[in-house]
């Protein structure tokens, strides 16, 4: 098996898709969460400015998303067949509320009619709120692990098997977690009487985050042991959730002291712990199997050749600092509070 750096070429891609989705996450985490809030907001004006916050850049951070599916398709695709096989209605379902959410930013202001403007209100609404809540479920399905038999295919029920209690818990968890980053971006691009309604949201936001987190922390290690394994055989591992408690009591002592860029920085340095947190808890399993953890799918028995691998991390060398350049670029240039005019949404 080839090395670079000492790491073996799985591994290394392991941790390029983990930094990609980790990515994904945050950028389109906070506009998700942005949109959850959307029907809090009672005024036309409120609506439209907080629809300008995300506005130029929601479509750029489904690009880190395209590239997650495509790295893991890439570098693991047996993972990416058994995955998608076992979790179909859930990504439909994303597919048709991303589409939709799409469709209701674009849409919204063709027209003055007011039974127009509150219809694709509602629809974006409520797409935000269900591919934030998706994306926690298909999270805890991983983490909890799914029905893989021998032959490394999915072995469980093709309908309602996704809607466990873990799942659902971790769903709401990530809901109320992009609810909470996506409230710190808008009072970020916002003023007046929208940033004083969004400061009391935060509040609400957060709290229900920190109970939803304790009562999944709580779960998974009663119930799901296999995910604490690495962490008793390496005590070193547990700065990892030290650090992520640390910056989750950060963000509401930031954001007390209206300190809202530094907490924003929080939030996002949360997400990105958490993600690290699953990373750990998986590595090497990408997929664990419930019907016997000897069917798990893990980057070694799930990983494309050594030569597809190497191709593929020299386009992520290319393509990373493009990318990155191109994000830094885009939100350099529409910084600062929204301001409407003639093009706005």
């Amino acid at each position: 098996m080839e090395t670079l750096f000492g790491i073996d070429y799985p591994t290394l891609w392991f941790l390029v898709v983990g930094g990609v989705f980790s990515g994904y996450a945050i950028l389109d985490g906070f506009d998700f969460g942005a949109g959850a809030w959307h029907l809090f907001f009672r005024k036309e004006l409120s609506r439209r400015i907080a629809l300008n916050a995300v506005g130029p850049v929601w479509d750029g951070n489904e690009v880190w998303l395209v590239i997650g599916g495509g790295a893991l398709f890439a570098g693991f695709p047996v993972m990416y067949a058994t995955f998608f096989s076992g979790l179909y209605i859930p990504f439909m379902l994303f597919l048709m509320f991303i589409i939709f959410r799409a469709i209701a930013i674009e849409f919204r202001s063709k027209e003055e009619w007011l039974w127009w403007r509150k219809m694709w209100d509602i629809c974006y609404s409520v797409s935000s709120i269900m591919l934030a809540f998706l994306l926690g479920v298909v999270l805890g399905n991983v983490l909890q692990g799914i029905p893989i038999g021998p032959d490394l295919e999915y072995d469980g029920s093709p309908f309602l098997g996704f809607l466990n209690p873990y799942a659902i818990i971790t769903g709401f968890t990530t809901l109320f977690l992009f609810m909470s980053h996506g409230a710190i971006y808008l009072l970020l691009k916002t003023e007046g009487r929208l940033f004083d309604k969004l400061e009391g949201l935060l509040k609400k936001g957060i709290i229900l985050f920190i109970v939803f987190f304790v009562i999944t922390t709580l779960y998974t290690l009663i119930y799901i042991p296999h995910l604490s394994d690495d962490f008793k055989s390496n005590p070193i591992l547990f700065i990892f959730p030290i650090l992520t408690f640390l910056s989750i009591a950060n963000i509401p002592r930031l954001a007390h002291k209206k300190r809202f860029k530094i907490a924003f920085f929080f939030s996002a340095l949360t997400i990105a712990l958490m993600m690290a947190l699953v990373a750990i808890e998986l590595y090497p399993t990408l997929l664990y199997s419930t019907i016997d953890p000897a069917n798990s799918i893990t980057i070694f028995n799930a990983a494309s050749s050594d030569k597809s691998l190497g191709i593929s991390l020299t386009m992520v060398a290319i393509g990373t600092p493009l990318v990155l350049g191109y994000t830094f670029f885009v939100y350099k240039t529409f910084a600062g509070k929204v301001q409407l005019d003639d093009h706005s949404y």
